[in-house]
């Protein structure tokens, strides 16, 4: 569900999800009215009612008995209830239901018919309150503020004629409920660029993850792969010619304190790859497991820009011909916009898809170029980017 939809949905996110998403079952009318935003809600608003001293005022001093007085204090207390508890109930409704707790406390208003008179219209601002804090379409709440403000001028001119006085209560609905209607949209939009931003970082952390995973693969398949040919050609050279399995010995722990380095040096985001240097590394490993390398003497060729992903691309081709080509030669050609490795080997079918080579194409994919593996003209496999 896109954000937008889940906000019409599910109603502000400022209030009740920051960064989150409903349950399965939706929230339970309890756990909303007890929830810490609804309980600070209650604060504020609970401030609010103090502005109902003058109704309840009015109450006792129109009440013929004692009894009509409490009644109507009473009657006055569950609209201040209903006016509190209306707002988190809206922050679990879908919009479109969200009219109904204002139309509610809106007629509850007219309970107080008995007592007040025309004169309960005072009691609206809290019913402007309710639809600027249910942040319906914006269109809907400014025509629904003004309608409130109108009918109140309307009884006020009724009640008492036309003069000055009666615009008091109307322009305070309307200010008070526009203001209150712009705070709630400026919380809803700053809480949804921070849930934007928290996204950014989750996709961003992901990436970077991605990245590592990708670059210790790529670091530890390749060197990994030549250790271990290295590693059988120094057992099967122990007897026959102890001093040459020494020197591959010498060669794997080289190979093996390097790729320690690299990989500190990628966790720690600072790792660097270079074309010149995989196509030294690659003159290694093919020599280590005889397959006669075919390639340039120099890297001038590839462009300064695309140095780095070249030497991707060798080293996940060159790392593949050593591991599954089963090759007797191996030719990569660097051109300014074009990275090729080919070998005359088994062929694609032993090693037309794997991590490597997806790693591979994310990089070459987000680098603007374009990938593609296939038949070589050698007969085996052929790894080919085009920059």
């Amino acid at each position: 569900m896109s954000e937008g939809t889940e906000r019409q949905a599910w109603g502000p996110l400022w209030v009740m999800r920051p960064g989150g998403k409903p349950p399965a079952g939706g929230y339970s009318m309890p756990s909303v009215l007890w929830s810490s935003p609804a309980l600070r809600w209650y604060v504020g608003g609970g401030i609010s009612l103090t502005w109902m001293i003058s109704s309840g005022t009015e109450i006792v001093h129109t009440a013929g008995s004692t009894v009509s007085a409490v009644l109507g204090l009473v009657v006055l207390a569950v609209y201040a209830v209903a006016f509190l508890v209306a707002t988190p109930v809206n922050w679990i409704l879908p919009r479109r239901r969200r009219a109904i707790p204002v139309l509610v406390v809106f007629a509850l208003s007219f309970a107080l018919w008995p007592w007040l008179g025309l004169g309960l219209c005072g009691l609206w601002t809290y019913v402007g309150v309710i639809i600027a804090t249910a942040v319906l379409p914006w269109r809907v709440t400014w025509t629904s503020i003004f309608s409130l403000a109108l009918l109140a001028l309307v009884f006020n001119v009724i009640d008492s004629g036309w003069n000055a006085d009666v615009l008091w209560v109307p322009a305070i609905i309307a200010s008070i409920s526009l203001m209150m209607a712009a705070f709630m949209r400026s919380l809803d939009s700053l809480n949804r660029m921070r849930m934007a931003q928290r996204e950014v970082e989750r996709l961003a952390a992901e990436r970077e993850r991605g990245r590592v995973a990708r670059d210790i693969h790529d670091i530890l398949g390749h060197s990994l792969t030549v250790i271990t040919v290295k590693t059988e050609l120094a057992r099967r050279l122990v007897d026959a010619d102890p001093e040459r399995a020494k020197a591959e010995l010498a060669e794997v722990e080289a190979l093996s304190r390097g790729a320690l380095a690299d990989v500190r040096a990628t966790v720690a985001g600072f790792r660097g790859v270079s074309v010149s240097g995989e196509l030294a590394a690659a003159r290694v490993a093919l020599a280590a497991v005889d397959i006669a390398l075919d390639a340039p003497a120099t890297t001038d060729a590839v462009p300064p820009e695309h140095r780095e992903l070249a030497g991707w691309v060798v080293r996940e081709g060159v790392t593949n011909v050593v591991r599954h080509a089963h090759a007797t030669r191996c030719r990569i050609r660097l051109e300014p916009g074009r990275v090729a490795v080919e070998d005359d080997g088994v062929g694609p079918a032993s090693a037309g898809s794997g991590t490597g080579l997806a790693g591979l194409r994310e990089r070459v994919d987000a680098a603007g170029g374009r990938m593609s593996v296939g038949r070589s003209e050698l007969g085996g496999f052929r790894l080919e980017v085009t920059l």
